[in-house]
């Protein structure tokens, strides 16, 4: 669906992208994160071709964004982080304009509005101006223009800025239902949202690609804890000993047992367990540890 291509944007000496590339599948909900400057924006901006790259290109559906401009982004629906709207229009008059912009034929205009007016959760401030709304409203409207013409290709960037909890979860719903028929790119700083909705996470670090992972494949890592009723001198000594085993730290649990953090090149739980039931160490619990987004993050982020 998506294919980007070594792309490469710099802005006078500071360089925003270098040799930047990954795919997005049809149907895939993809979160694009990376710290501040990291050159998010500027990866969202070219793939929409509001900004041209130095290098590389960019195609959607098999068409080069560049010299088939207005045929991939009419494919695109947009809602951008400060979405431009126009205060004076209430929002039936907003989405209305956005729809002949949109060239959406009149026959289409009333069921393509009803959806997304619903969708966004705004049927009871059609006839408000935008200029009366909150800040987690306004998004909304952003995000109604956004799936308006039911695109197959949308690009969120911190859509649920502003909602309270009940919005968020609605949203949230929201999307994963869009990308039943499209695919989507969802940029946030709320890692527990992206957790929350996307199937795979693209991570840009200092304008490169640190990380593309599924998120099913980073939740379970081979590492693991064992946590014993009461201590054992030789524990540490013959866990090290295992084969895969780098290495073995002592720690005290929550609950103040001792505790075993054993790193490993593969899942050793089950060798583990053997190993407890043979030495008849009074086990309490042994796990395979699980690395969240967050942590996964911070350990790319600290060591850029």
């Amino acid at each position: 669906m998506i294919h980007v291509q070594n792309i490469a944007k710099s802005y006078g000496s500071i360089r925003a992208l270098h040799g930047v590339s990954f795919d997005i599948r049809a149907g895939e909900i993809v979160g694009l994160l990376g710290p501040n400057g990291a050159g998010k924006s500027t990866a969202i901006k070219i793939i929409t071709g509001f900004l041209h790259p130095d290098e590389g290109t960019v195609e959607i559906d098999g068409l080069n964004v560049l010299s088939n401009l207005r045929e991939v982004q009419a494919t695109i629906g947009y809602l951008s982080e400060n979405t431009p709207l126009y205060p004076e229009l209430s929002v039936q008059a907003y989405l209305s304009m956005m729809a002949e912009l949109r060239e959406i034929p009149p026959a289409e205009f009333i069921a393509l509005l009803s959806d997304a007016v619903y969708g966004a959760g705004l049927q009871d401030y059609l006839a408000r101006p935008i200029a009366s709304l909150s800040k987690g409203l306004r998004q909304r409207v952003g995000l109604a223009q956004a799936i308006l013409h039911r695109p197959q290709f949308l690009i969120l960037d911190e859509p649920t800025v502003g909602l309270d909890p009940t919005q968020i979860v609605e949203i949230r719903a929201l999307i994963k239902s869009l990308a039943q028929d499209g695919t989507i790119l969802f940029s946030s700083h709320i890692l527990s949202e992206v957790e929350a909705i996307c199937d795979r996470v693209i991570i840009i670090i200092n304008g490169e690609v640190r990380a593309d992972q599924r998120l099913s494949e980073l939740s379970l890592s081979n590492d693991a804890t064992l946590v014993l009723q009461q201590d054992d001198e030789e524990v540490q000594r013959e866990l090290t000993a295992l084969p895969g085993i780098s290495r073995v730290n002592r720690m005290r649990s929550a609950d103040d047992f001792p505790s075993y953090r054993i790193v490993s090149s593969a899942d050793i739980t089950p060798r583990i367990f053997e190993l407890a039931a043979e030495r008849k160490w009074p086990l309490r619990e042994l796990r395979r540890d699980t690395v969240t987004l967050e942590t996964f993050f911070n350990r790319l982020a600290t060591t850029a």
